[in-house]
């Protein structure tokens, strides 16, 4: 298989890269504490259609004391965290600009991935003995969002 350079590759690459540095500048210098209002369930419930989940997560027990980008965004690596924000948050935007947003939000498999990682990092003592290839919501399904509160039989 020959990879072959074509007009319409280097365009793509150079305006990926050319959006990457406009966004990075726009952070580095933008508004003060941008990133930090950015990663607040207030600034996600003000530009998604995520009233009835931030309803619901305000309404959480202990985990309405952690952020969205808590559960939601890969942990550790701040490159890795910050990386997966970019991706989401555009795919957010394209999907909330375009008047494609789903009627129903459900977790991607990447997604729901990173919320399994989540659980068993935050809850890594508790978790230590336990089946961790099942889906923690599975079990604890009054903590998924459109279920806090009740007890699901599903």
């Amino acid at each position: 298989m020959q990879f072959r350079i074509t007009k319409r590759r280097i365009i793509t690459i150079t305006s990926t890269g050319l959006a990457t540095l406009a966004v990075a500048a726009f952070v580095l210098i933008g508004p003060p504490h941008l990133l930090e209002k950015s990663e607040s369930p207030e600034f996600c419930a003000s530009c998604h259609v995520m009233g009835e989940e931030h309803a619901a997560w305000s309404h959480a027990g202990a985990h309405r004391r952690v952020r969205c980008v808590d559960c939601h965004l890969p942990g550790g690596s701040p490159v890795v965290h910050y990386l997966w924000k970019s991706i989401d948050g555009m795919k957010d935007v394209i999907s909330f600009q375009s008047g494609h947003v789903p009627e129903r939000i459900e977790l991607s498999d990447h997604g729901a991935k990173v919320v399994q990682a989540n659980c068993i990092r935050c809850h890594e003592t508790t978790v230590a003995r336990m089946d961790t290839t099942r889906r923690c919501w599975g079990c604890h399904r009054q903590l998924r969002h459109r279920l806090t509160g009740t007890v699901a039989t599903r």
